[in-house]
């Protein structure tokens, strides 16, 4: 019986296009690229958080992205 690493569990497959389109890129603009990735992703946890509790002031709801991406023990959602 054959078993998997925990990596190959872990991860979806290398896009070997993706990479050779970012390899194209010079270095400021592979960071703007994340950045607006990162973004992305916050704004879809402010629309999550906003339909999960819709009486939320919108700073209350940055709080609450804040404290979902903050590695940091102790904070409650």
């Amino acid at each position: 019986m054959q078993t998997s690493s925990p990596i190959d569990l872990e991860f979806d497959p290398i896009d070997w296009q993706q990479m050779e389109l970012l390899a194209q890129l010079s270095p400021a603009q592979r960071t703007l690229t994340m950045v607006g990735a990162a973004e992305f992703v916050r704004a879809g946890l402010r629309a999550t958080f906003h339909r999960r509790y819709p009486d939320l002031s919108a700073p209350e709801i940055n709080m609450k992205v804040l404290a979902y991406l903050t590695p940091v023990r102790g904070i409650e959602l």
